[in-house]
């Protein structure tokens, strides 16, 4: 059955990807402008070596800045959730946030944190932040109010009602935030490496195009979308394993 629903988007791709493979050779179109399929092949595999240097340090800055966002948007969430007048205070400057553009700030992060590691794990939690602390904090609210009352009449403790009831019913929406921060995580990294950095997929790419190497552009952002979709797998697989009286009821 898992076969079946993964043959239908596989064999589209493949489609899609000898199609533009004669569409390109039949027109005769400059690899520099738009380069086939097999040269964006040909280009991932004579630079396999150095590119696995450049995942490895986008990788880093996407574990640490996504274990931030978990942190501070949970705690963000259970924070709002305890107190109604720090929801009212908070949650619209969360949603406020969302409107600064964060590649604007990220020459600004470079200024004050210079060209290491830190600015991009900024943008990084920046990205993966707001969903993560919006869909908490709507599941820790989404309890049913009828099962808090009936615990409290069985004399439950507040602590024992938000582990038995609360965050039970919030983890499908932590998930899915989790699962948008997990695929935003690369894109977030990769816009921090443009404005600065000595490595990263993003600064492969900068100085890619600069070459006019555009196969090896495209050979970086095809990773970008396997990462991309790998930690979403991941983030997909950790939730079965932790929820699978979820999956069960549908």
């Amino acid at each position: 059955m898992q076969a079946a629903r993964l043959f239908l988007p596989a064999a589209v791709l493949l489609t899609l990807a000898i199609l533009w493979e004669l569409v390109v050779w039949g027109l005769e179109v400059p690899k520099w402008i738009v380069p086939s399929p097999s040269a964006i092949w040909l280009a991932f595999w004579e630079m396999r070596a150095l590119l696995g240097i450049h995942v490895a340090q986008t990788m880093l800055e996407v574990a640490i800045g996504i274990g931030i966002a978990v942190a501070a948007g949970v705690s963000v969430a259970a924070a709002i959730n305890f107190s109604p007048l720090l929801q009212r205070a908070v949650y619209p400057l969360l949603v406020i946030s969302q409107t600064v553009p964060i590649l604007a700030l990220a020459p600004l992060l470079i200024i004050w944190f210079g060209f290491g590691i830190a600015p991009k794990v900024i943008v990084v939690t920046l990205f993966c932040f707001f969903p993560i602390a919006v869909n908490t904090s709507d599941g820790l609210t989404s309890t049913e109010p009828e099962l808090i009352d009936l615990f409290r009449s069985m004399g439950a403790t507040w602590l024992q009602i938000w582990r038995k009831v609360r965050l039970p019913a919030a983890l499908p929406y932590f998930f899915s935030g989790l699962k948008i921060a997990a695929t935003y995580s690369v894109t977030g990294a990769i816009v921090g490496e443009w404005v600065g950095a000595k490595q990263g997929l993003g600064i492969y790419m900068l100085r890619s195009s600069a070459a006019f190497k555009t196969a090896q552009v495209f050979s970086a952002i095809v990773i970008t979308s396997l990462l991309s979709i790998m930690l979403f797998l991941a983030v997909f697989a950790l939730e079965r394993g932790m929820m699978p009286w979820h999956f069960d009821e549908r």
